[in-house]
């Protein structure tokens, strides 16, 4: 596969590889089990990371990413302007490294700068910070032209955020990104069209689901791989469930990030780059409808081929799948057919 495919052009002209490698890890995985996943990631083909202050890994990670595309978060607690370079420096230095490839506003809120990741008052409230973030946007643009970042962009932004940035008067480079979370269950259809419309690249984080973490979500939600739609999808295709969510990302014009300590897993996301990950997937697994609806007991799948102008509608019920039909050019509208459990 020529690898000029595999890769996006950025507003400011440089490249991003479709396929990244995320490196958080929550805190009981040990941090030596980071620098080997990542180790492991470049081996097998990997040419992107995704690391940031926050993950608290910079010295592990850095020791193994020479070789490839780095984006690194800037945090929270130095959104200040005049602290956004120091911790640029700060972070270089510990990756051993002169420039990150891309440098980006981990969170668009600020909170109180110190030595605390998440301050927080003695009612255990978080502490905030006010700033502007154009006048941070303008430290980050600072950092560009200092040569300590090829490209800069933000993450876990809305089109309101978004817009602040691009009305500023005096803008000197657009963001070249938007990460979020994004995958079938938070496909982000809204917020990716608004990005693709200014020339900004959405990027997506937890793609395989949100993580499942207490406090975070409710585990009583279901999980993305274990969806039955997925399960159908890749047992057609003979590639994992993760592969398929990972497609659907890079067909929809989204950078992916895929994270995983299993060097079997790690090697299996890889595959959604190659001939195997490709052929006959389809480009659009939903638009618009989330894919699980806990009220009604069902799965909702809207889909189109690559080759046809079809959409299609997979619901699935206890009692099987309903396939329903619509032919786009010729406006026939539905139509359905069961397709019963063996």
């Amino acid at each position: 596969m020529d690898p000029k495919s595999q890769r996006l052009r950025l507003n400011d002209g440089h490249f991003i590889p479709v396929l990244g490698f995320g490196t958080y890890a929550p805190e009981e995985v040990p941090k030596s089990e980071a620098l080997e996943a990542t180790k492991y990631a470049i081996e097998v083909g990997f040419r992107h990371i995704d690391s940031a202050y926050l993950y608290q890994n910079e010295e592990q990670v850095g020791q193994k990413t020479y070789s490839t595309r780095q984006r690194w978060g800037l945090w929270a607690t130095f959104l200040r302007p005049e602290l956004v370079r120091p911790a640029l420096e700060k972070s270089l230095k510990n990756l051993q490294l002169d420039y990150v490839d891309l440098y980006i506003i981990h969170f668009p809120v600020a909170l109180k700068p110190g030595e605390e990741l998440l301050p927080t008052d003695e009612n255990g409230k978080a502490l905030f910070d006010t700033v502007d973030l154009c006048r941070t946007w303008e430290a980050l643009e600072k950092c560009k032209d200092a040569g300590l970042t090829k490209s800069i962009g933000v993450s876990n932004f809305n089109h309101q955020q978004l817009e602040r940035i691009l009305n500023k008067p005096g803008l000197k480079y657009k963001p070249v990104c938007n990460q979020v979370e994004c995958h079938p269950y938070l496909n982000q259809s809204k917020l990716l069209d608004f990005c693709k419309s200014k020339d900004i690249i959405p990027v997506a984080y937890s793609a395989l689901g949100s993580q499942r973490v207490k406090g975070w979500v409710n585990l009583n939600h279901p999980v993305l791989l274990e969806d039955p739609v997925l399960h159908a999808i890749a047992k057609k295709h003979k590639q994992t469930s993760a592969v398929i969510a990972l497609r659907y990302q890079l067909q929809r014009g989204v950078v992916v990030l895929a994270k995983s300590y299993n060097k079997k897993r790690i090697k299996e996301n890889l595959q959604v780059t190659s001939g195997a990950g490709r052929t006959g997937l389809l480009s659009t697994i939903l638009h618009g409808s989330p894919l699980h609806s806990s009220s009604q007991n069902c799965l909702w799948s809207k889909m189109s081929y690559l080759l046809f102008p079809v959409h299609v509608c997979l619901v699935y019920t206890p009692n099987g799948f309903l396939l329903l039909l619509w032919h786009q050019e010729r406006q026939h509208g539905w139509i359905g057919l069961r397709l019963d459990r063996k």
